[in-house]
């Protein structure tokens, strides 16, 4: 069952008068859970009402009332295939575009699991768009800050590879492993590999550590110790809450540097903003 705080009273509103929310992180819905619904809907009726806003229009002839979906496409959809005229709602009075993708992905999540990458393109917009942390996302739909992370980085990798994580070709264990090839050649080889034999993280994995081989795998290790230092660590956490993304302090005598990572060109614009804003504001992050 739905987990949104169900208040005030039921409407019955028509179906032609609700419109789709256009930040509905769902893109894709499954033709037969929606027939399996509408059989549902049909012989029980829809016993969980949708929630919706009202919007609104001045017209020539006056105003006209339209509403927008917050949370229940899926029965909405449903119902049109059943033919219903009207459908039992709640009306909530929700003016924030923030607030109506929140109560979305929130919705799509606790009922039917999103697709990797829809839930990953609707973390990015919470972050990118409405200036929301990775742990403020987390903190909304119950998850740790490392999945919203592993997530949002899916989207790093080539369109063609999104879509076939999408359609479940390519799993998000496979999808990471791909994530790991910097070379695109070697990367495309391994997503190809996927699709023709389904090869295991554990082969990909190994396969990876080939490519790599040892040099480049000393290489990548820390230049200086720093795992231990609380210091460090200290700092690493007050940037990652500050810019809502993974950073690393890499100390090497009285010097070293600091790595910011960023997983799409709308992230990479949202941190410099963050930082932006800091500096004017207080000077300081």
């Amino acid at each position: 069952m739905e987990n949104l705080p169900i208040q005030g009273p039921v409407f019955l509103i028509e179906v032609d008068k609700i419109a789709s929310n256009p930040h509905q992180p769902r893109r894709h819905f499954d033709e037969e859970n929606l027939r399996e619904l509408a059989n549902s809907i049909r012989e029980f009726g829809i016993l969980q009402p949708l929630v919706v806003t009202k919007l609104e229009k001045v017209t020539e002839i006056g105003t006209e009332v339209e509403y927008q979906l917050i949370a229940g496409e899926r029965r909405w959809l449903a119902a049109k295939l059943v033919g219903l005229e009207r459908v039992p709602a709640i009306i909530r009075s929700v003016g924030l575009d923030k607030e109506r993708l929140e109560l979305a992905i929130v919705e799509n999540i606790q009922r039917v699991d999103l697709n990797p990458i829809e839930a990953a393109r609707a973390y990015a917009k919470l972050q990118d768009q409405f200036r929301l942390t990775q742990r403020e996302i987390a903190a909304r739909i119950g998850k740790s800050r490392e999945v919203v992370a592993n997530a949002v980085r899916l989207l790093s990798l080539p369109n063609h590879v999104q879509e076939a994580i999408a359609r479940g070709q390519v799993n998000e264990s496979q999808a990471r492993m791909l994530l790991m090839v910097s070379d695109i050649a070697i990367q495309q080889s391994l997503f190809e590999d996927i699709l023709k034999n389904n090869v295991s993280v554990r082969e990909l994995k190994a396969r990876i550590r080939r490519v790599k081989g040892e040099t480049e795998t000393k290489d990548a290790s820390v230049p200086a110790d720093t795992t231990n230092d609380p210091e460090i660590a200290m700092v690493e956490r007050e940037l990652e809450e500050a810019l809502g993304t993974k950073v690393k302090v890499e100390k090497v005598g009285t010097s070293g540097k600091i790595t910011i990572t960023f997983y799409s060109p709308e992230e990479l614009h949202g941190i410099v903003s963050k930082l932006r804003e800091r500096r004017e504001g207080r000077g300081v992050i």
